[in-house]
């Protein structure tokens, strides 16, 4: 007796469909379709298609170390005007300096990583309150070396300033190598009051 399959074909049916092979998915894709097939065997067991991948370190820019350069916190520039106490004489010349002239080192954390900024002074923008002002690579010094001076021709009350301009350099970890910073960062101090002041001569004696 010959027994036949339930389709009445047998095995040798025309219509019986060979399994189909595989598919290999290579590339970003074979993520989503391990999703796929996680989905349909959710709850049979617990499989890692596509473990998860740790994120690259950021890469640390020139950019990044600009604005850490540009928002250090340097310190504000004290003006020295010379005569004291905030009185001068009209066409006298009349002393500036500051005593900011060191260069400044600041350690920073950018991107987990230790970034040492060097700021230095470069340029010194004196503003004598009475519309003229001067920028000069010299500091100035006390009297009597006159190095920085003004003469105010008219007599009144002037407001000075010193504005300090810094060159950056940086260098990454302990014992990299300097580099320069593109551009410059200047810091402004207050302004500070000063009247002018005419000499009247005085008969003293014979």
């Amino acid at each position: 007796m010959r027994h036949t399959g339930a389709g009445g074909g047998g095995g040798d049916s025309p219509s019986a469909s060979a399994p189909s092979a595989p598919a290999i998915i290579l590339g970003a894709g074979a993520c989503g379709a391990a999703d796929g097939l996680a989905d349909a065997i959710r709850g049979a067991s617990e499989a890692t298609f596509c473990p998860g991948t740790t994120p690259t370190q950021p890469t640390l820019t020139l950019a990044d170390i600009r604005r850490a350069f540009a928002e250090l916190p340097l310190p504000t520039p004290t003006l020295v005007i010379q005569p004291p106490d905030g009185v001068t004489l009209v066409n006298f010349d009349t002393n500036f300096y500051t005593a900011h002239t060191a260069p400044l080192t600041r350690t920073v954390t950018l991107l987990g990583q230790r970034v040492t900024i060097r700021a230095t002074p470069a340029a010194y923008t004196w503003t004598y309150g009475d519309g003229a002002a001067r920028t000069t690579a010299d500091p100035g010094a006390p009297y009597p070396d006159l190095r920085v001076t003004h003469r105010y021709e008219r007599k009144g009350v002037y407001r000075a300033r010193l504005a300090v301009t810094y060159d950056g350099s940086y260098r990454v970890g302990q014992g990299g190598p300097w580099r320069a910073i593109p551009g410059r960062v200047t810091v402004a101090g207050a302004p500070q009051g000063l009247r002018a002041v005419e000499a009247t001569p005085t008969l003293v004696g014979y």
